[in-house]
C-alpha cells in the first residue's frame, strides 16, 4: 500500500516559499496509524487541513499579479492563501477510512492557482498493512 500520511506530515507547493504541515480533522470515527490521525483524501480543505505555505511566487495568483503589476513587472510574492477544490489523488487503492481512500505518501493536491502540493514526509515511517 505504501505510507499511511497522517496528522503533522509535512507538505510542499510548487509555488510555496515555506513547508507547511497536514492538519487532519476526525470525520467519523477517529482512526489513528502509527499513533497519529490517520489522513484520507478528503482532507484537502484550505486552511482547516492545508495550511498556507509562506508566501506565493505565481502571477496566477490573483494577488501576486496586482502586487507584481504595481512594482512594475517585479514579481512580488504575497501571503499564500491555498486554494485547493479537489481531494488528493490518487489515494490508497486497498485501505479505506470511513468510507474515502487513505491519504498515502505519494498523493498530490492542486492549488486552483497551479500550484501542485506534494508530501514530502508522511509523519511517521511505518507501512500500514490492510
Amino acid at each position: 500500500m505504501g505510507i499511511q500520511v497522517v496528522a503533522t506530515a509535512q507538505l510542499t507547493c510548487s509555488f510555496g516559499v515555506a513547508p507547511s504541515a497536514l492538519t487532519v480533522v476526525p470525520k467519523g470515527k477517529p482512526v489513528q496509524a502509527g499513533g497519529m490521525m490517520a489522513a484520507t483524501i478528503q482532507d484537502f480543505a484550505p486552511n482547516v487541513n492545508i495550511m498556507p505555505f509562506g508566501m506565493c511566487m505565481t502571477l496566477s495568483n490573483p494577488q501576486v499579479a496586482a502586487a507584481t503589476s504595481a512594482a512594475l513587472g517585479v514579481l512580488t510574492p504575497q501571503p499564500c492563501l491555498p486554494m485547493t477544490t479537489s481531494p488528493w489523488s490518487p489515494g490508497s487503492p486497498t485501505v479505506q477510512i470511513n468510507g474515502a481512500p487513505a491519504l498515502t505518501a505519494t498523493c498530490m493536491c492542486n492549488c486552483a492557482w497551479g500550484g501542485v502540493i506534494t508530501i514530502t514526509s508522511p509523519g511517521q515511517m511505518q507501512t500500514q498493512t490492510a
